[in-house]
């Protein structure tokens, strides 16, 4: 088990979490904020690149900063971007990796096919890395942070600049890889964790905001979210949330009210209608809506 114990990290004066407490185990999840909410200062301390201000990070109940090139063999960590050589070939650069991790060259050669073959690159295992897409390339990042068959995995914005056939391939590889070991997925794309995430991680204010399975989240919100056509005016305080079009032609406006408004639909909610209510990315009468 990974555990944050009232964890706060500033930087000088300034406050980027605030005492943060979770408990992560088997699983996977999605660590979901936008830009500039905490996310990646939280990933850096959960693998040792920053250290706690204030509180503790224990694995298995000793503190991860003791514990050192122990627990980096048991962490698996895939950055925003990593590098690489260009002129590499995915072997080359693995057998690289795997050095450093002083993994046995007989024992590493093995663990290179093997995840080649899960990440779906068997047939480039040669190519030089320069000529491969983005999504090709994360695939390479995700094997390196497998090399060490770790028991927690960290993915900083894995999906970021990918089309998205890439990022359905990604998700399913998450998925596969989940089992018997912790994933934690940081991301500001809703997609790319509502299906897979065990649980969802929400940081607002630079305080935790919850730690919930995705359908208990969504469910927060039901009886809340509505469609109204665009034309139309809600005459109850709302905040707005998206536009679509609608099956029968013209555009919908989606927004999250206490009380139905005349001519309204209800909708069934979803993780993208709490992300925007909760970091108040809707127009409308919010300040309305919070008020008990």
């Amino acid at each position: 088990m990974l555990s944050v114990d009232h964890v706060t990290k500033k930087y000088g004066d300034f406050l980027a979490l605030e005492d943060i407490t979770l408990d992560f185990e088997a699983g996977v999840y999605g660590l979901l904020a936008p830009n500039g909410a905490g996310k990646t200062t939280l990933i850096n301390m959960l693998t040792t690149l920053l250290s706690p201000t204030k509180g503790e990070i224990r694995w298995e109940g000793t503190d991860i900063f003791a514990l050192r090139e122990v627990y980096r063999d048991v962490l698996g960590y895939l950055p925003q971007q990593f590098g690489y050589y260009r002129d590499n070939t995915p072997q080359q650069f693995l057998r690289y990796l795997a050095a450093l991790k002083g993994i046995p060259p007989k024992r590493g050669e093995k663990r290179i096919l093997k995840l080649m073959e899960l990440v779906g690159l068997s047939d480039v295992l040669n190519k030089k890395m320069k000529k491969f897409s983005g999504g090709m390339l994360q695939r390479v990042g995700i094997a390196a942070a497998m090399l060490n068959d770790p028991k927690l995995l960290i993915l900083d914005e894995p999906t970021a600049g990918l089309d998205p056939r890439e990022r359905v391939r990604f998700r399913n590889l998450i998925h596969m890889l989940s089992q018997n070991r912790i994933v934690i997925l940081s991301t500001h794309i809703v997609s790319d964790i509502e299906t897979i995430a065990s649980k969802i991680v929400m940081i607002r204010d630079h305080h935790l905001c919850c730690c919930k399975p995705p359908q208990e989240i969504c469910s927060s919100l039901k009886g809340r979210i509505f469609e109204i056509p665009a034309a139309g005016k809600p005459d109850v305080p709302y905040q707005l949330l998206s536009e679509r079009q609608s099956p029968e032609g013209g555009t919908r406006l989606r927004i999250a009210c206490k009380t139905a408004p005349s001519g309204a639909y209800p909708a069934e909610p979803n993780l993208e209608d709490v992300f925007l209510y909760v970091y108040d990315q809707g127009e409308g009468v919010s300040s309305v809506y919070d008020q008990k």
